[in-house]
């Protein structure tokens, strides 16, 4: 079985390829270079495992929260690439796939993501032995509002502490960080989710996926001016 994910709500590309459990990554700083990178990076990738497109199995991608712009760029390529070639698609929450950035961690865990505009994007998770459970849906909020859903002891991680890290640990008692590294999606969490929702049988077609988006509508519409 062969799966193709990616993910582009951050100012990465998140690429990553499935040889049923034989995982390969692929992680490039693209921020607004997304619709020009995106296609020729997929087929270079598949080109060193002299894999096409055809031979793919399945799609994953990650909906979001996050960038309006990468997020429309990397699903509309999936949603291409599955109507293509008859594939089912699998879609992910981008804040679960860097939840899963902190295994092996017993505490409550939160992700904070910047959305702009002073907000944050964020959703809180707790481990029940391997498996980490989330408690709260995807959060808009401002990081007045963020520190209020927080506990204390709580791991927090995600790129909103380039901005906020500082206002967070005044704040949030025994709050703890990760570094940058741990910040934004890995593909080997992003397979892993993947999989276990092929196993389950949770797909989309090309016609009835959509990202994930927070901010009210005309937000968006706004941002593409």
């Amino acid at each position: 079985m062969k799966v193709l994910g990616i993910d582009t709500s951050t100012k990465f590309l998140c690429l990553g390829l499935a040889d049923n459990r034989r995982f390969y990554e692929y992680r490039i700083e693209l921020d607004r270079r997304h619709l020009s990178l995106l296609v020729p990076t997929i087929n270079r990738t598949l080109q060193a495992l002299g894999w096409k497109v055809q031979d793919l199995d399945y799609f994953a991608v990650g909906l979001g929260p996050g960038s309006f712009t990468g997020l429309r760029v990397g699903l509309a390529a999936i949603k291409a690439f599955s109507w293509a070639h008859k594939k089912p698609i699998v879609g992910l929450s981008t804040l679960d796939i860097i939840a899963n950035n902190s295994r092996n961690c017993d505490k409550p865990v939160a992700v904070a993501l910047d959305a702009k505009r002073n907000l944050i994007y964020c959703s809180i998770y707790r481990r029940n032995g391997d498996d980490l459970k989330r408690v709260s849906p995807d959060y808009l909020l401002q990081k007045e509002e963020f520190i209020k859903k927080i506990k204390d002891n709580t791991l927090i991680f995600g790129d909103a502490l380039g901005l906020h890290k500082d206002f967070f640990l005044e704040r949030i008692k025994g709050a703890e960080f990760l570094d940058k590294d741990y910040w934004y999606p890995q593909a080997h969490n992003m397979l892993l989710l993947a999989l276990d929702k092929i196993k389950e049988k949770k797909f989309y077609s090309a016609f009835d996926i959509k990202p994930f988006y927070l901010y009210p509508k005309e937000c968006q519409i706004k941002s593409l001016n």
